[in-house]
């Protein structure tokens, strides 16, 4: 059987907490899905809101390689009114080829919210589904809440099925909408409808218990055809079924095959790009896709790792597009070391001491409060500087730093630097919304006169964390600096009890490490370039 895959990222996956796409970042997301292979992309609810109205306008001037655009609505309001209801007629003016629609299968629902008797629900599903296939449509009939409804009453949910099946919808999903059933309920549940109904099966499942992954797969492993999920698990409360953990999965895992032909390696970047757009931290932990999810940090694990990988990777991360990583910390061996020599192409031949006075400094600089699995350029620093590639490419001679607060309660900060770069100094000052802002200006001012190239390393993310709580405001403090060219990014780490010095740290290692891949940059291409005679 090939499965069929029902992104509902740019619906469902918008009504998470802190989730906000424009019409312009839901467009840029659909051809992403259609390029990486989804068969079906719910595009939202038109008629709710002006935002999905212009989405399927402007979605019918892209041309789709793969995909087909989904509207999604639920029955119409009352039975006897279907062909005016106005969320109906709103789904026909989307002119989507495909259609998505939910409907009461929980008895409690259809009474309680609904008001409706059984044979009333029963007429609404079956009338619905009908009024949109006599249209051309390909109907997704959404069970709503049916996994409850089943345990409610398994009846009345299967006769609610069979409504939509016999009006001919092309497609049932059995949906968790409140995410509280357990994969062995699924299993059982899902082998008793395939009794009962003949169109194929789907899968919408929620994460509320942290099942609906597993959910997803085991009711595909009872027969469900259809699988509907979101990129990163995003949606209501805790989420939808994540679904750059399910496709991997089913390809990798279950051997089965898409209808589509999906490039896995493609999902990393797939799952970093929606997180972009949609302004979203990436999960570091997520399976598959995340920072951790194939790095190492013991000594043995690395070690092993060294000879055969799959001691401790399930997958080459290359197939599904992620990277090995082996992080530097006070768990660290002297495999760590010689991983990342290898890593920087480092050769640790000509001193076989390296490997193991590195690791010391680590460990001791660690004991200390530094970081290193998360700054890994000041990391690269300190490993190049015990090789004599790397010295500092300024000198901070003096720095004051002002901070004062204005009658109308507004801060200023003012910070006042006197640099030296290669023996000439540059004497600058600068004022910023506070002083780490303010030493980040003063320091790109001084040295931009030496290294233009500093104009373009902006700071993307600023962490602090107080390390020793119960010192109070004498804490010492751990800085990480996310920076950032138009190339790459990179994080460095600072240590003190002051934390301006901590911020300090960090920002001279960020330019510093900026500066030094341009010099290896330059010198590479000094070394390309042809021979003039």
């Amino acid at each position: 059987m090939k499965i069929e895959l029902f992104d509902t990222t740019l619906r469902d996956g918008t009504q998470g907490e802190g989730v906000n796409l424009s019409v312009d970042d839901k467009l840029r997301i659909a051809q992403y899905l259609d390029d990486f292979g989804i068969d079906i992309i719910e595009g939202g609810w038109p008629g709710s809101n002006p935002k999905d109205e212009e989405f399927f306008q402007r979605a019918k001037e892209i041309a789709f390689k793969n995909a087909r655009i989904c509207a999604f609505g639920s029955t119409a309001r009352y039975p006897d009114k279907i062909a005016s209801d106005p969320n109906l007629n709103a789904l026909l003016r989307a002119e989507t080829s495909v259609i998505s629609i939910f409907g009461k299968t929980w008895k409690f629902h259809s009474e309680l919210g609904l008001g409706l008797n059984e044979d009333e629900n029963r007429d609404l599903i079956f009338g619905t589904v009908r009024f949109l296939k006599e249209r051309g449509k390909h109907i997704v009939f959404d069970a709503e809440h049916f996994f409850d409804g089943y345990k409610d009453d398994s009846r009345f949910a299967i006769s609610m099925l069979k409504a939509a099946e016999e009006a001919g919808a092309d497609t049932i999903a059995l949906c968790d909408t409140n995410g509280g059933t357990l994969p062995s309920e699924i299993k059982k549940i899902v082998s008793e409808v395939r009794k009962h109904i003949q169109v194929p099966l789907g899968i919408h499942a929620h994460n509320d218990s942290d099942m609906a992954v597993a959910n997803t797969l085991i009711a595909v492993e009872m027969g469900a055809t259809h699988v509907q999920g979101t990129i990163n698990g995003v949606g209501e409360r805790c989420g939808n079924a994540n679904l750059c953990s399910v496709i991997p999965n089913l390809i990798l895992k279950m051997n089965l095959e898409t209808k589509q032909s999906i490039n896995l390696k493609k999902l990393h970047s797939l799952s970093h790009f929606v997180s972009e757009v949609m302004n979203l931290t990436p999960n570091h932990r997520a399976p598959f896709v995340g920072k951790s999810a194939f790095a190492h940090k013991g000594g043995i694990h690395v070690s092993a790792v060294l000879k055969n990988s799959r001691m401790y990777e399930h997958i080459d991360p290359a197939a599904v597009g992620s990277k090995q990583r082996v992080l530097i910390s006070d768990l660290s061996g002297q495999s760590n070391a010689r991983y990342k020599a290898r890593e920087m192409n480092i050769d640790l031949t000509t001193d076989k001491d390296l490997a193991k006075r590195i690791v010391k400094r680590v460990k001791a600089l660690e004991y200390d409060g530094y970081q290193f699995d998360g700054a890994e350029a000041s990391f690269e620093l300190l490993f190049r500087s015990e090789t004599g590639e790397f010295t500092p490419f300024f000198e901070v001679i003096d720095s004051r730093v002002y901070v004062t607060y204005g009658e109308n309660g507004h801060t200023v900060a003012d910070a006042v630097l006197k640099v030296s770069v290669d023996g000439e100094i540059e004497h600058t000052a600068s004022d910023g919304v506070g002083p780490v802002n303010a030493l980040d200006k003063a320091l790109r001012k001084a040295l931009v006169r030496f290294y233009p190239e500093v104009a373009t390393v902006q700071l993307v993310d600023y962490k602090v964390r107080v390390l020793n709580e119960k010192q109070g405001t004498g804490s010492k403090v751990r800085v990480l600096i996310e920076s950032s060219d138009e190339e790459s990014s990179w994080s460095t780490v600072g240590v003190s009890e002051n934390i301006i010095e901590a911020s300090w740290q960090a920002l001279r290692d960020s330019i510093n490490y900026k500066l030094f891949k341009s010099s290896r940059k330059k010198e590479k291409q000094k070394k390309q370039a042809p021979v003039k005679h």
